[in-house]
């Protein structure tokens, strides 16, 4: 009796490691089109980062992504391979919701004619199911563009000294999020 089960337990062990083999296979294939960049916002080349983004950088590799390779009214990740990650090195305004400096998750909901920007503070966010909304430290609702078309994911800044926007672009879609970066004397007064 103790053989059977030595036996079974031998073979699912086995099993287990030769399907992981050909997962960690799959993603390493995978990962060679996805790229990790990392974007800064600063007021000048010589002052140091108000705000850093680290993502995951996808190719466009069909004809429409959002709607098709990116779901409308889904959860995704925004970008590729790992969670975005933004740290503010100071208080800001996202949006129009209070956040305080630290390193959050970025996370959208893309949508058709806007999308919802949510920032959370798990960081431990590997794929789409380990996201839980009780740990939103904001969620904010943007309009989405059409610009000219890109073929790789890109997180860019644009704008001057404390009004910015944090561009996500891919394809011909364009979302452009409002940070306000003040001194912290200035939040006392909103």
């Amino acid at each position: 009796m103790k053989t059977k089960n030595i036996s079974k337990t031998v073979l699912v062990l086995l099993l287990a490691v030769v399907f992981n083999n050909e997962i960690t296979a799959q993603s390493a294939k995978a990962s060679k089109k996805i790229t990790q960049d990392i974007s800064y916002y600063r007021v000048s080349e010589v002052t140091p980062p108000l705000v850093e983004v680290v993502y995951g950088k996808p190719q466009k590799n069909r004809k429409k992504i959002f709607g098709k390779s990116v779901a409308y009214d889904k959860v995704w990740i925004t970008g590729a391979d790992k969670i975005t990650k933004v740290k503010f090195y100071q208080d800001v305004l996202f949006g129009n919701v209070k956040v305080s400096a630290g390193t959050y998750a970025l996370l959208t909901i893309p949508g058709k004619k806007e999308w919802k920007i949510i920032l959370s503070d798990n960081l431990d966010i590997n794929d789409v199911s380990q996201y839980f909304p009780v740990f939103d430290v904001a969620r904010i609702t943007i309009p989405s563009n059409k610009a000219k078309k890109i073929k790789k994911f890109s997180i860019g800044f644009k704008g001057k000294k404390d009004i910015v926007q944090m561009v996500l672009g891919w394809g011909s879609t364009r979302v452009e999020i409002p940070i306000t970066i003040k001194s912290k004397e200035l939040y006392a007064n909103l």
